[in-house]
């Protein structure tokens, strides 16, 4: 998974520590950066989700 640029909603969850549940609430809300290519799985892009994840960090 380290070098996949493409992460499925399974790994996104693995890597970013969130649930499945609030990952998908995430989505659904467009509070994430995501792919939904034919309107089945969503995929995300690591880039964007490192982004997403620093862009949310409290000083």
């Amino acid at each position: 998974m380290a070098n996949k640029e493409v992460l499925t909603l399974e790994e996104a969850c693995q890597y970013t520590g969130i649930s499945r549940n609030y990952m998908y609430k995430l989505t659904s809300m467009n509070k994430i950066p995501y792919a939904k290519p034919r309107g089945k799985s969503i995929y995300f892009e690591r880039t964007k989700l490192n982004a997403w994840l620093l862009g949310n960090l409290k000083q």
